[in-house]
């Protein structure tokens, strides 16, 4: 691999499967008039069939971190990728003519959120075995960049699939990229740094000062669950992040309909513009995962971790509001898309600040995070179409602004400076010994 560092690699690969992620999460947004008039489903029932991925994806969320922080993300990875991409084949063999096809529908969804489910807590175990914490930043914004990229791809590309095809091809290229991208990261990826036959000794050293390998390489996992639940920032991380995923899922499940179905574009125009926000989260994602690592060796943990991410939140309110209320379409898509990005700049710290408090127990904590997000995307799916029905858009995009308030003030009272205290399982001396030479030994074959 020459001078490439193994680790950025892998960061890279997580960014590709991010965005494939993303890319069968969001199909049936793009799909869903083409879906809705073959089996005479109404914007509601849509709705229900968005909120059952989440659904599946938030009841999974803690089983999943466990299993990844337990088994490591190589595997975990491999076998939840491919479980999506058999869901979303099965998606597209769905008979025309079926009974009941909103049942079959929200089945089919709740099983794709399952089994997405591992993706980020395995990732974010990745980062807290692989990465620095000086890089934590950049390479949890290149991480969840795939979801603007996967997002931000998809109205284009399947729109043009389901214009020159259907529907279903769209679904079965989605199924197609997600069985290629999961055996690639089974052949390039491991658990961890020393398992990893083309990493460098310059690397794993740089890799274990930058995260305290050398201590928690001699210890047994330890899965803490009561120092965790005591944090009491916890639950100001799960309920700002309960606003993230209301907020951002309005873009994902509802933006593309919303341009067609309230600004008045054709379906050609609803897919351009219904790239901006995503395009804007892919840039604003990295630029905030550059901007908290930069601010955090400048002012340290709580400035760039939670300064950063609430003036982001601060921001992402004025943009919702400002754009739910121009009159220009146009000029409408491109403030929301703003709005978007100001919301991903906070993305990486999130991920970040896990890592910073649970170490070794991040895929655990990260999950419980993150289950937040998805119930508030699952509010979002169902609530926003209810409340734009009755009260207009603008209150729907007033509700997500005041969400995002709260968010910012969450933030406030979030301390990543202060890490889990966990009293380690010790190994014996003898197995201590043993793993203390095959260090030595791999370091010296890699010299």
């Amino acid at each position: 691999m020459g001078r490439l560092r193994v680790r950025y690699l892998l960061g890279f690969w997580l960014f590709v499967l991010s965005g494939v992620a993303f890319l069968d999460r969001t199909n049936i947004s793009i799909a869903g008039l083409q879906i809705s008039h073959q089996y005479g489903l109404t914007n509601q029932s849509l709705g229900w069939i968005f909120s059952a991925f989440l659904i599946g994806y938030a009841g999974l969320q803690i089983p999943a971190g466990w299993l990844s922080s337990r088994t490591g993300p190589r595997k975990v990875l491999t076998i939840g990728v491919l479980l999506w991409g058999v869901t979303t084949a099965i998606t597209a063999l769905l008979p025309s003519h079926i009974q009941h096809a909103v049942l079959f529908l929200i089945a089919l969804r709740l099983l794709l959120g399952a089994s997405e489910s591992v993706v980020y807590p395995a990732a974010n175990q990745f980062v807290a075995r692989w990465v620095p914490l000086r890089e934590r930043g950049v390479i949890n914004g290149l991480i969840f960049a795939g979801v603007g990229a996967g997002s931000g791809l998809t109205p284009p590309l399947l729109n043009w699939l389901i214009m020159n095809y259907t529907w279903r091809a769209a679904f079965w290229f989605s199924a197609i990229l997600g069985f290629i991208a999961a055996l690639i990261w089974w052949k390039i990826a491991r658990d961890a740094p020393e398992e990893h036959p083309s990493i460098t000794a310059a690397e794993l050293v740089e890799i274990q000062e930058g995260v305290g390998m050398q201590a928690a390489a001699f210890e047994k996992p330890v899965i803490s669950w009561r120092a965790m639940l005591h944090r009491r920032d916890l639950l100001a991380l799960i309920a700002g992040y309960f606003s993230f995923g209301y907020i951002a899922w309005i873009f994902f499940s509802w933006f593309f309909l919303y341009m067609a179905q309230v600004r008045g574009f054709d379906l050609k125009s609803s897919a351009d513009f219904a790239m901006l926000p995503f395009l804007s989260m892919t840039v604003c994602c990295l630029i905030g995962g550059v901007m908290s690592d930069s601010i955090t060796r400048r002012w340290g943990l709580r400035a760039g971790r939670c300064g950063l991410a609430s003036v982001a939140s601060a921001a992402t309110a004025l943009f919702l509001i400002l754009g739910s209320q121009v009159h220009s379409p146009r000029l409408a898509g491109v403030i929301l898309a703003g709005g978007a990005g100001a919301l991903y700049i906070s993305q990486s710290s999130f991920w970040s600040v896990s890592v910073d408090i649970a170490g070794n127990n991040s895929g655990v904590f990260s999950s419980m995070i993150n289950m937040g997000a998805q119930i508030g995307g699952a509010v979002t799916a169902s609530l926003t179409p209810w409340i734009a029905q009755r009260y207009g858009w603008t209150t729907s995009f007033a509700i997500a602004a005041a969400l995002a308030i709260f968010s910012a003030v969450c933030w406030m009272t979030v301390h990543p400076e202060r890490p889990l205290v966990i009293e380690p399982q010790r190994l014996d001396r003898s197995e201590s010994a043993i793993r203390a030479a095959a260090f030595s030994e791999q370091a010296k074959g890699n010299m």
